[in-house]
This record gives structure tokens, C-alpha cells and sequence, in this order.
């Protein structure tokens, strides 16, 4: 019985292509003043399927997706296995002292990875895996633009001051893991390089009718990089080991993580300079006050741990997460900035009603939320909270879907509504909203086949 016919599949593909279409043409709409401090706002780096959980995937050992935060998960996965996903950002600005806000998005693509198996025939033989992952993501942004309108006394004369901050860039990063099974046990690592940027801006403009006063800019570019190293395990247990149908048995998985402390080469180029405005609106420089070039540094980020436990059967799958960042050890240049440790708890629930009578019961659906504290600090501490719905649709048909052995694509919706801050935060509260999709295809690729 051919559920998801080729109607179906064009539908999803075309829903899918006319989101892709703002992804690649859209111009980033963003201003999220925090993003000034630390990295930037950090990007949600789950995969887009458990997004939908609130994020809560550190002992979920699902053989068809690319886990992106425990690289135990990989040695899971027996097929070839291409994940991609995207997303668009929607924030509304609100001050905590008036009723003004600000709304804008913004389109990014979440993440590119791939994943092969490498288990030889022996290992396999005795129930071992062995698979390794490559891919590139984001790992935070940087998007502001701020404009502050004041008034400084000047004896004898007091005149209007105004302030523009600007800054973009963000950390991104390419990453390499391998995994292996032993049983019940799985471990793994994943390492790569962290690349990004800085770019800061700061424009002082004084306002006067009779007074002519040189505008002034000081700005920073910044590049940086280096070396990062990840390791997870993973362990299952099943809960009834008597059991030999796969639709009622039942498992209970154990995950932990660490992303160790990492330190980034960064190389700063500074200059203070006198300019003025030419009728397009750009910066034409008048005179260089002062300039440092290739100025070398470091970026240290912190490390990063957690801890889960995941329930899965046929039908259902629930999961809760526990995640911490040692903010407190991030360095720039030597210094110090707005950032407080932090921690987040995830958790979230999964149905699937795995029915061949509709279409809708082969779906997977989810929901789930998070719960923590930001790791930007401003005067007091922010909270961090949301609740998230998703759905994964099968692109082929359901009987190519019923075993781990059997290629696959399917379509992954995650919707996300939270905030940063609340009416107690110091100036701005973050209302966000984010809408996820991703596409996973399962494959044979590379794999001989065996004929009788």
C-alpha cells in the first residue's frame, strides 16, 4: 500500500523549495542589541527533528538522524545519511520602560552534515557499528544596529549627541567525528575547526545649527580560529530483555557530552578616525587618529557538558536534558565580558502512531519546551525559556520505511515560541519565534550488495 504517493512527495517538496527560496535571496532583517556581548546569540544547534522535544536528544539513539550535540549518536546510524536544514528567525524587541518594539527576521541555514558507515563485516556480525560524520554550522551570530539620542552639556553651549553601535559576524564551524558501538555502549568524537568574525562599530555625531563638529568612528574587525574537540557516550538498557517482537519492546538510554574549553587565534585590526557622510550615506574618512593592524590575541570559549535520559517504544519516545557552559572562563584579548555561566533543562515527548491506515498515522509528531538562564549578563540575570511543537512527514512510501535496512526521506517541521528576558530584565525583553525545516535522506550509498 503506497501511502505517500507521488502526490504527496510533490507537495512536501514543493513546501520545502518555497522555503528554501527566502533562505537564499533574504536579507538578514535581524537587530538583537545582546548579541554585542560575548559570541553573539547563539544559534540552536539540534537537529531540526528534535527541536521539536525542546531540544532533548543527548541519549537518543534514533539510527535515522544525525545527532548534532552527543557525536556518540553516529555510531547508531548504519546508513549513509544526509541532513539539512534551515530556518527563519522572527524577534520582537520590547522595552521593559515603554510600550516601543521592534520586529524583524532573519534567515539562516541551521546546518549541512553527512554521515557514512564504516562497520567492517565482522564487527557487524557481531552487532558493532562503526560510522563517521562531517559537516559545517553555525555556531552564533552577531546583527545590530542601535541609534542613542542625547544631550551633553558643552559650557556654555549643551548640544544633541548621537551614537550609532553597529556589528555583525558570528562563529561558525566545520566539524569531523566518528563513532563506534560495542553492545550496548557507544562512544565517539567529533573535532574540526571554529572559524568567525567580530566586526564593531561605534559613530559619535554631535547636532548643531550653528556649530560644524567632526563626526568620529572607532572600529574593530576581528578574525579568529582554531581547533575544537567534542566526546560523548551513550549506553542502552532494554527494559523487558525477554521480549523478542520489536513493536513492544521497550529501552531506556543513558547520554553524556563535553565540548572541552577551546582557544581561538584572533587577529584584531582597530582604527579611530574623523569622517564624514557622502550623499549615498557611506563613510568617507577625513582623518586617521589611530590604527592597529594584525593586532594578535586569543578567544578562549568555554567548556560545555550534559547529561540525559531517553524512553523509547514504538509509539512513544520522551526525553529530558541537562546541559551547563562555563562562561565565566571566556576570554577576548585577555578580557572579560557581560557573560555568567549558565544552564539549560530540555525535555520533550514523542508519539508516533506507526498505522498504515492514513497517511497522518505514519507521521512522527512532537512537543516539548526548554528552561535555563541566558549567558549574557546585564545588571541581573535573564531567563531563557520556550515551547516547541514538530512533525516529521515520510517523503517515500511506508512500506520502504519499516526497517533500519530501508532508504528513506523525510521532511522534519519544528516550530519554536520563546523568549530572553522578562519584564524584570534591564532594557529589552526578546520575544522568539522560530520555524525550522529540515530534510533528511537515508540511503545505501557506498554499501555493497549482496545477491543470491
Amino acid at each position: 500500500m503506497r501511502l505517500a504517493n507521488s502526490t504527496v512527495f510533490h507537495k512536501f517538496l514543493l513546501l520545502f523549495l518555497m522555503f528554501l527560496l527566502p533562505v537564499i535571496y533574504a536579507t538578514a532583517q535581524e537587530n538583537s542589541p545582546y548579541s554585542r556581548y560575548g559570541i553573539g546569540d547563539l544559534v540552536p544547534n539540534h537537529n531540526i527533528s528534535q527541536r521539536g522535544m525542546g531540544g532533548a536528544c543527548i541519549a537518543d539513539t534514533n539510527q535515522m538522524l544525525i545527532n548534532t550535540i552527543n557525536p556518540a549518536a553516529l555510531a547508531n546510524i548504519r546508513r549513509t545519511i544526509f541532513d539539512f536544514a534551515a530556518e527563519i528567525d522572527v524577534r520582537t524587541l520590547r522595552s521593559t520602560t515603554n510600550p516601543e518594539k521592534y520586529t524583524g527576521a532573519n534567515t539562516i541555514i541551521s546546518y549541512i552534515q553527512f554521515n557514512f558507515p564504516l562497520t567492517p563485516k565482522k564487527w557487524r556480525e557481531k552487532g558493532n557499528t562503526w560510522a563517521l560524520n562531517f559537516g559545517l554550522q553555525p555556531i552564533s551570530r552577531i546583527n545590530y544596529k542601535i541609534q542613542k539620542n542625547e544631550r551633553k552639556p558643552l559650557p556654555p553651549l549643551s548640544d544633541s549627541l548621537v551614537t550609532i553601535y553597529e556589528g555583525n559576524g558570528g562563529l561558525n564551524k566545520f566539524n569531523i567525528g566518528t563513532a563506534m558501538k560495542f553492545k550496548n555502549l557507544r562512544i565517539g568524537v567529533s573535532s574540526g575547526y571554529a572559524f568567525g568574525s567580530k566586526d564593531f562599530s561605534t559613530r559619535l555625531a554631535f547636532v548643531n545649527d550653528s556649530v560644524v563638529y567632526y563626526k568620529s568612528n572607532t572600529q574593530s574587525h576581528v578574525n579568529f580560529g582554531g581547533i575544537f574537540l567534542n566526546a560523548g557516550a551513550q549506553y542502552q538498557f532494554k527494559l523487558n530483555p525477554k521480549e523478542d517482537s520489536i513493536p513492544r519492546q521497550q529501552f531506556l538510554s543513558l547520554g553524556a557530552f563535553v565540548n572541552f574549553q577551546q582557544s581561538m587565534r584572533a587577529k584584531q585590526d582597530m582604527v579611530q578616525e574623523l569622517f564624514v557622510y557622502d550623499e549615498s550615506g557611506d563613510i568617507v574618512p577625513l582623518d586617521t587618529v589611530k590604527y592597529n593592524q594584525s593586532t594578535k590575541g586569543t578567544l578562549v570559549m568555554p567548556m560545555t557538558f550534559g547529561a540525559g535520559v531517553n524512553y523509547s517504544s514504538w509509539h512513544w519516545t520522551a526525553a529530558l536534558d541537562f546541559q551547563y557552559s562555563n562562561w565565566t572562563a571566556y576570554r577576548y584579548f585577555g578580557s572579560s565580558d557581560n557573560v555568567q555561566n549558565s544552564w539549560m533543562l530540555r525535555g520533550g515527548v514523542e508519539y508516533f502512531p506507526a498505522s498504515i491506515t492514513s497517511y497522518w498515522k505514519t507521521v512522527k509528531y512532537r512537543i516539548g519546551g526548554y528552561y535555563g538562564t541566558d549567558y549574557i549578563k546585564l545588571n541581573k540575570s535573564r531567563p531563557y525559556f520556550a515551547a516547541t511543537a514538530g512533525a516529521s512527514f515520510p517523503l517515500t512510501p511506508y512500506n520502504r520505511l519499516s526497517g533500519s535496512d530501508r532508504d528513506q526521506v523525510v521532511l522534519h517541521v519544528a516550530l519554536e515560541f520563546g523568549a530572553r528576558g522578562n519584564n524584570q530584565s534591564l532594557g529589552v525583553k526578546e520575544n522568539i519565534t522560530r520555524i525550522g525545516l529540515g530534510l533528511t535522506v537515508n540511503s545505501s550509498w557506498f554499501m555493497k550488495r549482496s545477491y543470491y
